[in-house]
């Protein structure tokens, strides 16, 4: 099979590779669509350490059903499926419990570290554990359902914030994850949608969105702005989505006493967060990590449209000009968001 093959850092090369095995729990599945993922990017130049060569990285997939093994009975050859990008072991402490999410042994596909090695989707073929496959509507594009994953992500952070009608929510970062989040927490009673970014294409992304107002922190002092809109208190919640000092302190920053701020991106390992604010203030601070069983419930979301991708994808392509598209996507291209390779 043909797959896209991150040999060396910086060096994504189009190769053959052997058509994976499965067991008797396993799917083979014909991928049809994978989006890179942001974490694919920074794991292009090895700043992520979770993208080690070489690896197959790509997590953001749906496709067909090549082949199933012996044991699994709900799924069969031919159906349409996308699948979560956590494999959990099922038999954990944590597993046992249902945090998924937690599992202890944890893996993600198409992402490689000192401890396990997991190929992903770039590629013709892959191969699944059964239990982390869901069945899709006929009516759901391929491309649309390589979405599910983020939308999960998004879906899941959202999910575990105590969100209450007519709560006024903060979401800072409007990438991908941003973008999804906002929709979520208007579906989930938030009445007004404050999106923050240094980007004002993204910003009108937010705006066709859902978003009611769009700051710039390059020229709006962003927490006095929320406290002259919301009566001098600040916002009830704030969802962070890119993980770093800054952003994280302007969310923090941005809500009222007894606030909650979920925390989503993690693109740095270590930030300075103003811990006297934090405590003083009563502010809940959650982590939010990956997604936790909300797979149903997203592809129904999709499926209605209640929650819209399209806007979000810029680009589909084939499997072959993968190498091309990530160095696009490295070098910071204006107006790229997501793309979607076809292998």
């Amino acid at each position: 099979m043909k797959a896209l093959l991150l040999r060396e850092y910086k060096q994504l090369e189009l190769t053959d590779m052997p058509i994976p095995e499965i067991g008797p729990d396993d799917l083979l599945i014909r991928v049809k669509a994978c989006g890179i993922c942001g974490s694919d990017v920074h794991g292009f130049d090895g700043s992520s350490g979770r993208r080690v060569p070489p690896i197959v990285m790509g997590h953001e997939a749906a496709g067909i059903v090549a082949k199933a093994g012996s044991g699994v009975k709900d799924l069969k050859e031919g159906d349409r499926v996308t699948f979560d990008s956590t494999v959990y072991c099922g038999r954990c402490f944590f597993c046992l419990r249902g945090d998924v999410n937690l599992c202890d042994n944890r893996q993600v596909l198409g992402v490689s570290t000192p401890d396990f090695r997991r190929h992903g989707a770039f590629a013709e073929y892959v191969s699944i554990p059964s239990r982390i496959a869901y069945k899709l509507p006929d009516s759901l594009p391929f491309d649309r359902a390589a979405m599910i994953e983020a939308v999960s992500v998004a879906v899941h952070a959202v999910g575990i914030t105590p969100v209450r009608l007519g709560d006024t929510a903060v979401v800072v970062g409007t990438g991908m994850i941003g973008l999804l989040s906002l929709q979520a927490l208007k579906l989930a009673g938030a009445t007004r949608i404050i999106a923050v970014d240094l980007d004002d294409v993204k910003l009108n992304t937010a705006a066709s969105l859902g978003a009611e107002v769009l700051l710039n922190p390059k020229r709006d002092d962003v927490p006095a702005v929320i406290q002259e809109l919301t009566g001098g208190r600040g916002a009830d919640i704030a969802l962070e989505a890119v993980g770093a000092t800054a952003p994280i302190q302007t969310a923090l920053a941005s809500v009222r006493k007894g606030g909650v701020v979920t925390l989503v991106g993690n693109i740095t390992p270590k930030i300075e967060l103003n811990l006297q604010s934090v405590v003083t203030r009563q502010i809940t601070v959650l982590g939010s990590c990956a997604s936790c069983g909300e797979y149903p419930q997203c592809i129904d979301l999709l499926a209605r449209g209640a929650i819209k991708v399209d806007p979000m994808i810029t680009a589909k392509a084939p499997l072959e000009e993968g190498a091309s598209w990530f160095g696009r996507l490295y070098a910071h291209e204006p107006n790229l968001m997501k793309v979607i390779l076809e292998p």
